[in-house]
């Protein structure tokens, strides 16, 4: 298989794994893998290097500024973004090489849906639960936004990648429990971020956000095809939903907390104040 001129990238931590089938789905097409890893302590670069692709390690500073940094990393104009636990699959690679037939394709980025596959499943099952991301792209005229929380490509003209027909499998999770731990980091990711814009989520946000969230996955996105698993697995979204908010509303109440201790402590001696000193966060 031909090579193309695209530097194909991956950021991971702790994917040992699961990463390896994601770089033999693009190595044999793609002029380079880039692997930038943000400390893990299992063998994920062992496992990559040992795939021929070439690692860096960087310190998390989210999404959008990792993969903004493993952009400067790659050799080529054009780039091909897929995550550890994603596989492209053989009808994507040959649309892919199609684009380049005849030299740099047209558009500038494209999209890609890409297919979840469940614990216990080989691949997507029919009607699977889908994403669409930006994937493929001319870093000359697209990059990916500097969003901790979000991973997604900005065209400088401010137009939409072009969705290509052919999809990527995303082997989302684990197992139940690799699902709540990644709900609950990434929830503190949103969290964060709805803080530093001052969105506080109110009383009826906060009542109906999980419901929604039941609805959207169960109903809106299919997840009913997936049986009993489809209502955990909805229960879960839901869960997310909520924790999000929550933990929002959470940072919001100890800065109250903490201006209120500071008002006190200007207002009486230290010893005055419950616990005699304003707590650290």
């Amino acid at each position: 298989m031909s090579k193309l001129p695209i530097s194909a990238m991956i950021i991971a931590r702790n994917e040992a794994d699961r990463i390896g089938r994601a770089i033999l789905s693009v190595r044999d097409w793609t002029a380079e893998v880039i692997v930038v890893d943000s400390g893990s302590t299992d063998n994920t670069v062992v496992v990559a290097e040992s795939l021929g692709a070439k690692t860096s390690c960087h310190p998390w500073r989210g999404y959008g500024p990792q993969k903004r940094h493993a952009e400067t990393l790659c050799a080529n104009q054009w780039i091909f973004n897929i995550d550890a636990d994603e596989e492209a699959t053989p009808e994507l690679v040959a649309e892919v090489q199609k684009l380049f037939a005849s030299g740099s394709p047209a558009q500038k980025a494209y999209a890609v849906r890409t297919l979840c596959v469940f614990p216990f499943e080989e691949r997507p099952r029919r009607f699977a639960i889908s994403m669409v991301h930006g994937r493929l792209y001319h870093r000359d005229f697209a990059s990916f936004r500097n969003s901790t929380v979000h991973d997604s490509i900005r065209l400088n003209d401010g137009s939409r990648p072009v969705l290509l027909n052919s999809p990527m499998h995303h082997y989302i999770f684990r197992s139940h429990a690799h699902a709540v731990e990644k709900v609950n980091a990434y929830s503190s990711l949103q969290a964060d971020d709805l803080y530093r814009k001052g969105r506080e989520p109110g009383a009826a946000k906060i009542l109906l956000t999980p419901l929604y969230a039941f609805f959207k996955a169960y109903v809106l996105r299919g997840y009913f095809r997936y049986g009993l698993d489809g209502v955990i697995r909805s229960y879960i979204y839901a869960f997310s939903r909520l924790i999000r908010i929550a933990k929002a509303r959470e940072r919001f109440q100890e800065e109250r907390y903490r201006s209120c201790l500071r008002d006190r402590a200007g207002a009486a001696p230290a010893e005055q104040v419950q616990g005699g000193e304003i707590p650290a966060r």
